[in-house]
């Protein structure tokens, strides 16, 4: 905690420092410091790892619309309860109501994408804002890729000019939000209370207000952070908190939702809602609920590339918030087994939700570790969509050694061993267990059962959708936290995490692993240790394949560690989404293995 103090002060001298020093410097021309034109700041070693993986001019263009926010958004229409065509007439009314564009019914099934030969998208037909503020026609679409008709595409508007009403020596009333506010205002979000870093002096409820972004700034110790203190008054000056680093930072001009001392002194609510922003997305939040859910177009891929079959057990390892799960289950018709755990009991509360409102039945949810998944021979207990995996004994063994228990004791170590405990405790317990449920705190309904893993062989296919360093997410305005060292530690875990996956998958079956980052260490580099280190895994086709191709070769660190990739031949079996591409993605990778007889 000291030290954070510390680090907080010690940027707060260096930047007032620089203000003061520059404040003789001639005020820069308005609409080049009120705009949004960021450049997203990364650990040099890690930028040039990516510029040797990208190469520069890439990895800039990456890096840019790393930036800014997808314009489209991707409705899954659940087609178990509704059709695309139902849900396009009803999103068509919820836009026209809002006071969006016009747009006819016509419109409204055009296809999103201009489609190769293979059915592959060739060019985004999205309409953005022109370069001098004009705001064609947005319009709802269905999905032209093979396979994928029951998606929605919801076009935005953007990057948008946006009049702050600046006037020479009166500069806009400003609020500053934080990094983590802003990519969420980007996405469509209002400004939010806890957001608020400072704001402008003299503000009241109704006043119109300019909002910047206060970006992480590296500190004197080799760390980022914040140099300021929440609650700062902003004076309209250059030695205004990171008044020259937040050039270029403005995210839209809105209207202040309560005064300046209400935004520091409640905890939560709309502080300012930005009716003029950069980005302008629909929002489709809690509305048409059961009949679709908002999801990027590459995890959707996802599911379709583990090509779930009816009455299949499935597993998905690390499955919140539940996208991935609910949308195997309804490729699956909801007949079957998918079992989708995560190690946070309130991640596996909200999957069930998710489970609920769309209406599906066929998927179990459990409390569990994914380095964790494959159950020790020595379990008995483990809960498996009401199958006990685990040893299994007759019900006068259960009922004699809790009588047994009652009577003061058990009689033999052979009772003791059968339990696998170790003693008389740890058996009055088990035994209780076994005989009367799991209990109220591992019951399903509200309630999260814990899981101690499942056995070798089990499932038909996993997905292993893994915990990575998340660097495809977009908008993004700050990636500097992520190093060399944590990327490889990233890529250690999601290592530890397929040899689960490998363990529970039968012969024959399927594995499909992704992650949303744009790290070859965690994408191409796992599926050389997974080629290399099993020898019944083999890369397979994936249907849809709207994907670009993998990244061959490797990369020699200057500590010696050589990390490879993709050998020749293997890059067009896997899919990159590349967020700098016309199909305006998010960054993220699949990989599918088929698994072959484990005998040899």
């Amino acid at each position: 905690m000291k030290r954070g103090r510390s680090f907080a002060k010690t940027l707060h001298r260096t930047f007032r420092t620089l203000q003061q020093q520059g404040s003789s410097t001639p005020q820069m021309d308005p609409s080049e410091r009120y705009c949004y034109n960021p450049n997203l700041r990364w650990n040099p070693k890690v930028e040039e790892y990516f510029v040797k993986a990208y190469g520069a001019d890439h990895f800039s263009r990456i890096s840019d619309s790393l930036t800014r926010p997808s314009c489209y958004s991707c409705v899954r229409v659940n087609t178990l309860k509704s059709t695309s065509d139902v849900v396009i007439g009803k999103l068509l009314a919820i836009l026209q109501e809002r006071g969006w564009q016009n747009v006819s019914a016509e419109e409204a099934i055009a296809p999103r994408y201009t489609m190769g030969s293979a059915g592959v998208p060739l060019e985004s037909t999205r309409t953005t804002c022109g370069p001098n503020g004009s705001t064609p026609s947005s319009h709802l679409s269905r999905c032209d890729i093979p396979g994928l008709d029951y998606l929605v595409f919801i076009n935005g508007l953007g990057p948008l000019t946006v009049n702050y009403k600046y006037e020479e020596n009166k500069p806009p009333k400003e609020v500053i939000v934080s990094r983590k506010c802003a990519e969420a205002v980007l996405r469509g979000a209002q400004v939010y209370v806890p957001g608020v870093l400072a704001c402008s002096a003299h503000v009241e409820k109704g006043d119109p207000v300019a909002v910047s972004v206060a970006v992480e700034q590296p500190g004197t110790d080799g760390g980022w952070g914040i140099g300021f203190t929440r609650g700062t008054v902003l004076e309209g000056s250059q030695t205004d908190p990171y008044h020259f680093e937040r050039n270029g930072l403005y995210i839209g001009q809105g209207t202040a939702m309560m005064s300046r001392a209400g935004m520091f002194r409640v905890s939560e609510g709309v502080a300012v809602d930005l009716d003029d922003r950069v980005f302008k997305l629909p929002s489709f939040h809690d509305l048409l609920g059961g009949e679709i859910f908002l999801q990027n177009l590459p995890s959707i891929i996802t599911a379709h590339a583990l090509d779930p079959r009816e009455g299949e057990r499935i597993l998905d390892m690390c499955a919140a918030p539940g996208g991935k799960t609910t949308a195997i289950a309804i490729l699956m018709k909801d007949k079957g087994e998918v079992i989708a755990v995560d190690r946070s009991h309130n991640k596996v509360l909200n999957i069930q939700k998710l489970a609920a409102e769309l209406g599906l039945g066929c998927i179990a949810t459990y409390k569990l570790d994914a380095l964790k998944s494959v159950r020790r021979s020595v379990d008995i207990d483990t809960p498996n969509c009401g199958k006990n995996e685990g040893i299994q004994f007759p019900d006068s063994s259960i009922s004699g050694m809790e009588n047994s228990s009652m009577g003061g004791g058990y009689d033999t170590s052979e009772q003791l061993r059968k339990l696998n405990c170790t003693n008389k405790a740890d058996a009055r317990n088990t035994s209780r267990k076994m005989r009367n449920g799991p209990g109220r705190n591992n019951c399903l309904g509200h309630r999260v059962e814990k899981s101690e893993g499942f056995s070798t062989n089990s499932f038909d296919r996993v997905l292993l959708d893994a915990p990575c360093s998340a660097l495809g997410l977009r908008p993004r305005l700050f990636a500097g936290e992520e190093t060399i060292e944590s990327l490889r530690t990233h890529a250690k875990y999601q290592r530890r995490m397929f040899d689960q996956a490998v363990q529970l998958v039968r012969s024959g079956g399927v594995i499909v692993y992704s992650t949303c980052t744009i790290n070859p260490g965690e994408n191409e580099a796992l599926v050389r240790y997974a080629l290399d280190t099993y020898t019944f895994l083999s890369l397979a086709s994936q249907n849809p394949k709207v994907g670009g191709p993998g990244l061959v070769g490797g990369c020699q660190f200057p500590d010696g560690y050589l990390e490879e990739w993709l050998k020749p031949g293997e890059e067009d079996l896997v899919q990159r989404f590349d967020p700098s591409s016309s199909l305006d993605t998010i960054g993220f990778f699949i990989a599918k293995f088929n698994v072959g007889s484990k005998d040899i």
